[in-house]
């Protein structure tokens, strides 16, 4: 068992990387997977109940908002606690957000589940795990290496969430194979959203997970680094608020109303995206290593904010599909290098309370314009959410790269 483990640790984390970390990034994959499934299945069971465009949004915004205050408070007291008896709580606290959306129809108990649970209606992880994980990564390399270790955990990620959009398609299949209800068969997917939670919460047991506990320095609030991170949670604040106008569930409801795609076929769309999405990981460490991390983040996202813009405004499927897929291909690169970049401007101590204090302002942000999103779509304009996406993120890429060229990175 060891011997595998050994291999697995080889094939999956960059040389001279502690092997402690390969429990999180099993952890990663596994939520990734429910995630995948559940940005295309949320709004689709939430029509089915009954609840409006307009409620899809509110209920996208309730996650994020309580995901947000979550990861604040772990910001604010986590230091005070043992991090892997955070992660294993976070993990139980997803598998009782299955069993609440599963079991709940009405929208305000919803609002309530989804608030203080962990479904995540994006393209990204913006959930509690996120600081808890991050800050123990961290410990594990340094330099480049630090940045090889977070491409392959976003990657992870997005060829798991890539692999989980297939599985939208499960729902018809059980109905036409078993002649469960539609509402039913949406249902056993947050079942099994319940039930990666419990597996997660294994990942995270002693074992395995308390290696990289031992090397991490002792954690602190804030101190030297202070000024850098209220400027990148800023800056963040504002990338965040253009993504949520356009999270994973919401680009879904545009694919579904717009052109009429059917569950299986968004899944499929975002399948494909998802791969094109983790590709353009596993190159961002080779690109950084060339350019920079902060020329990495900036460069790349610009041509893929252009790509939204002109998706939104043309009316044929096919260039519609292809303009996403271009985006897909450029525009998470900034996820593994913006980590890294975090991580490397601050000092070792800060680092949990940096990561929780750069993902708050994102998060809050993000919560404020599903609802936007989803008034805009009540009202029509169905496709202003994606202009508008693609015309703030733009306008951030600029600012970022204006504010923090001249930054020191530290090595370790």
């Amino acid at each position: 068992m060891r011997s595998m483990h050994g291999r697995v640790a080889r094939l999956l984390l960059p040389p001279s990387v502690d092997g402690g970390a390969l429990p999180l990034l099993g952890a990663r994959a596994l939520r990734a997977l429910a995630d995948g499934y559940m940005a295309v299945l949320l709004p689709a069971y939430l029509l089915a109940i009954g609840l409006s465009t307009l409620q899809v949004g509110v209920l996208a915004t309730s996650t994020m908002l309580g995901s947000a205050l979550e990861t604040l408070a772990i910001g604010a007291w986590g230091h005070r606690f043992h991090s892997r008896r955070l992660l294993q709580g976070a993990a139980l606290l997803m598998a009782a957000t299955g069993a609440g959306f599963a079991t709940s129809s009405s929208f305000w108990p919803l609002m309530v589940i989804a608030f203080a649970g962990t479904l995540n209606p994006s393209s990204g992880d913006v959930s509690v795990f996120l600081p808890l994980e991050h800050a123990r990564l961290a410990t594990a390399a340094g330099g480049h290496e630090r940045t090889a270790l977070f491409a392959r955990y976003s990657v992870i990620g997005a060829l798991c969430a890539a692999l989980g959009a297939l599985a939208a398609a499960v729902p018809d299949w059980l109905m036409a194979h078993t002649g469960a209800s539609r509402i039913g068969a949406l249902r056993a997917m947050f079942v099994l959203y319940g039930a990666v939670g419990l597996l997660v919460w294994w990942l995270y047991r002693p074992a395995l997970a308390d290696r990289t506990e031992a090397q991490a320095p002792a954690s602190a609030p804030l101190g030297p680094s202070r000024g850098v991170v209220v400027r990148l949670a800023a800056l963040f604040s504002v990338d965040a608020f253009a993504g949520g106008l356009i999270v994973n569930s919401l680009l879904a409801l545009w694919l579904l109303q717009r052109f009429g795609l059917s569950l299986a076929q968004t899944g499929v769309f975002f399948f494909w995206t998802g791969l094109l999405s983790a590709a353009s990981q596993i190159a961002a460490p080779r690109v950084a290593r060339r350019i920079g991390l902060l020329n990495t983040m900036v460069f790349t996202h610009i041509p893929a904010n252009v790509c939204l813009v002109l998706a939104a405004l043309t009316p044929d499927l096919p260039m519609v599909l292809g303009l996403l897929f271009v985006r897909s291909a450029l525009s998470q690169m900034d996820v593994p290098t913006r980590t890294a970049y975090v991580m490397a401007v601050v000092t070792p101590p800060e680092r949990p309370a940096a990561a929780s204090f750069t993902s708050v302002p994102r998060s809050l942000a993000a919560a404020l314009s599903p609802t936007l999103s989803g008034a805009l779509f009540a009202a029509g304009w169905i496709s202003l959410p994606l202009i508008a996406c693609g015309v703030l993120k733009t306008a951030y890429d600029l600012t970022l790269w204006r504010a923090c060229r001249r930054d020191a990175l530290r090595e370790h």
